[in-house]
């Protein structure tokens, strides 16, 4: 052996035992602080500390393509605006000196003899390019003002990042895209981010990756860097943060606080590390779900252009009681008033909500537009008292039980279903049997959220078959419906035509629910409840799982009972007026109906096209404790009677509405109970009446 390759050797020796370190430790230096008795990370300098730590940096502006889309998002044109802009340049923000913004958020959380400094390079700049699939990304445009926007795959973006720039050797990776937000999971309903950080899972690279804003349609509130440095906050913040724990313990990498409320207004927890959960959202920011996130900015000028930079929640304001300074936020040090309150006590709350209120009787014969709900069986969560289908509200008229699940230790496609804890099978029968002679539908939901189903193979669908059949059988349901979410009936590549779908585990499915219709006869029912992005989002794209119940309503639109598409788990997503519309509004609610009533082309080309449903096999899909009762009152009065609410902006098409549409569904009859009837009480009502009483 000679001397260079003994040299070699060992050299690739050492690199063994320290890249595991590198990949632990991120590729930027960071220091830690003790408060209230833990141990916190951050990225840079201690500011205690005299001295300056200068971090190399790799700006990687990136170009996304879109399958099948000859158009291109480019981030190379905002290069020159991020360098000039207060991440780089240094400028005075919340009465600091003149500093970069990450130096500066160090600065203010730990301000009392605050000397030290972390300064970014002036970066290397490395263009790339990324090609979006049709399953994990698409574009919107507004027709409006010309505006484009795109909504990718977090994770596919990061791994491709990676793919193309390996290692950096000690850099700090800052990648950002132009126009575009972000959804996690490799699942469009869990949107929207703009972006994310931390340390890469593949590379061990310190990265923070988000978007520069310009020109975008007006349904986008956040300007220029803002979402950059949202990102660029919270990795100073949390430097060992992975972004494949999305939602933080105590073991998970990264810095950890007690579960903290959400904001004054919303009794949701908004996580246990910087940032809530999935959405990486600021304490600042107001819109914690399914949309565009949008908050008040900071602005200061530099280099004569007005930049826009994100207000965070200094590391302090997560641990209430824990005193650093007097403030709580940067650079706006009014953004946030006060720490953190800890999650409420939902369960007592609700307790009390529950026991002090009553359902209402349901009036006549039965509704003139049913209300649908999913039951669980439980009263107040996992592990309390059970709530049994013979005391779910008269309001209901459809009740879907949930849910029939894939048998962990059976072969795919067998579903097995138990009773909710606390209720014997004897007790469920009778409860169904009740129920069904007081006019009620009872139907088994097969699937749920967070249950992977495949059907693979034709050879499994006799088990799929004799499975669900059992479960019918035994327990006296009417129907089944099938809540088969992302990724379980994701479409396979080259799979583009819903008429004649390829992908196995669709085709075997349509063909077992036709041989349940054989078995059960013309009184059994099907229904549907897709999530946004599995039909509406098949508008924008089709494949993956944008459009992949598509098939499924042509396959078996001539035993298709109705279809009620989940209105809340869904990104934003085109109208067929060409406008952007985010959920939890009731021009969302019509936008997207009408998508399922009138029909599109997939994937917006000229091709076949979908031709929609009829109104009298349609529902509307809503989630308690997200849609107010005043939202789904006002979107299901527009839908059923076409007159336009006063703040509304999607005109329907039909300005009569569509008076024979089925009703309304809510993910759950249990959460209705549990917050007081507010749901069945207002809407059941409503939906009684006919729609000229209206």
């Amino acid at each position: 052996m000679t001397l260079a390759t003994k040299i070699r050797l060992l050299w690739f020796c050492v690199l063994l035992l320290l890249v595991p370190r590198v990949w632990a430790q991120g590729t930027v230096p960071t220091f830690q602080r003790t408060l209230g008795g833990n141990a916190y990370t951050m990225a840079g300098h201690d500011p205690a500390v005299a001295g300056t730590t200068t971090v190399p940096v790799l700006l990687v502006p990136i170009t996304l393509t879109f399958e099948g889309h000859s158009e291109r998002m480019s981030a190379e044109a905002d290069v020159a605006r991020v360098l000039e802009s207060p991440i780089f340049k240094p400028v005075a923000l919340g009465g600091s000196a003149p500093m970069q913004y990450g130096d500066a958020l160090l600065h203010a959380t730990f301000p009392q003899g605050a000397v030290g400094h972390t300064v970014l390079e002036k970066p290397e700049v490395q263009p790339i390019t990324i090609d979006i699939p049709a399953g994990n990304g698409y574009l919107l445009h507004s027709r409006k003002n010309g505006g484009a926007f795109a909504v990718v795959d977090s994770e596919y973006v990061q791994k491709d990042l990676f793919r193309q720039i390996p290692w950096t050797a000690g850099k700090l990776i800052v990648a950002f895209t132009h126009n575009t937000t972000y959804f996690a999971d490799a699942d469009a309903t869990v949107c929207c981010t703009w972006g994310t950080h931390g340390i890469d899972w593949a590379t061990g690279d310190s990265f923070v990756l988000g978007t520069y804003i310009a020109n975008a349609p007006a349904i986008v509130t956040d300007r220029d860097v803002q979402p950059l440095t949202q990102q660029l906050g919270e990795y100073f913040n949390d430097p060992k943060h992975d972004p494949r724990y999305y939602f933080k313990t105590q073991d998970a990498p990264g810095n950890f606080f007690p579960p903290w409320r959400m904001g004054e207004q919303d009794e949701k927890c908004g996580g246990s590390g910087v940032g809530t959960n999935y959405f990486l959202l600021e304490p600042t920011n107001t819109n914690a779900k399914n949309g565009f996130p949008a908050s008040p900015a900071f602005t200061v000028k530099a280099g004569g252009f007005a930049y826009h930079l994100q207000n965070v929640a200094l590391l302090h304001w997560y641990l209430n009681g824990v005193v650093v300074s007097g403030t709580f936020s940067f650079p706006d040090t009014a953004a946030l008033k006060s720490p953190a309150e800890p999650c409420m006590n939902r369960r007592e709350r609700e307790a009390t909500r529950a026991e002090t209120a009553s359902a209402l009787p349901q009036s006549g014969a039965g509704n003139e537009h049913k209300l649908i709900g999913y039951w669980t069986g439980s009263r107040f969560g996992e592990g309390s008292e059970p709530f049994r289908l013979k005391d779910v509200s008269p309001q209901w008229d459809v009740i879907l039980a949930a849910f029939a699940s894939p048998d962990p230790h059976a072969p795919d496609g067998v579903l097995r279903y138990e009773p909710p804890p606390g209720i014997a099978p004897d007790e469920l029968k009778a409860d169904i049997a009740l129920l069904k002679s007081q006019g009620k539908t009872v139907m088994i939901s097969l699937g749920g959220g967070g249950q992977y189903f495949k059907l693979n193979k034709a050879s499994e669908i006799p088990g799929f078959v004799s499975s669900v059949a059992a479960v019918i059988s035994e327990y006296g349901f009417e129907g089944v419906d099938i809540d088969f979410e992302t990724p379980s009936l994701a479409l396979d590549p080259g799979d583009t035509d819903f008429k004649h779908p390829t992908t196995p585990s669709v085709v075997n499915l349509i063909a077992g629910l036709r041989e349940l219709r054989e078995k059960f006869g013309p009184g059994f029912k099907i229904s549907l409840v897709p999530e946004g992005s599995q039909i509406p989002g098949g508008y924008a794209t089709y494949g993956g799982q944008f459009g992949s119940y598509l098939p499924l309503i042509w396959g078996l639109k001539d035993i298709l009972t109705f279809v009620d598409v989940q209105d809340y788990n869904t990104p934003p997503m085109d109208g067929l007026d060409g406008e952007i519309y985010e959920s939890n509004s009731v021009d969302y609610h019509a936008a997207m109906t009408e998508l399922l009533l009138r029909g599109f082309y997939p994937g917006g080309k000229k091709g076949e096209f979908f031709p929609g449903l009829p109104a009298d096999k349609v529902a509307v899909g809503f989630l308690t404790d997200y849609n107010t009762p005043e939202v789904v009152d006002e979107a299901m009065r527009y839908l059923v009677t076409g007159k336009m609410p006063a703040d509304a902006k999607y005109r329907l098409r039909e300005p009569r509405g569509y008076p024979a549409l089925i009703g309304a569904m809510f993910w759950t009859i249990d959460d209705d109970r549990r917050e007081g009837f507010r749901y069945s009480n207002r809407i059941g009502p409503e939906l009684q009446s006919s729609p000229a009483q209206r």
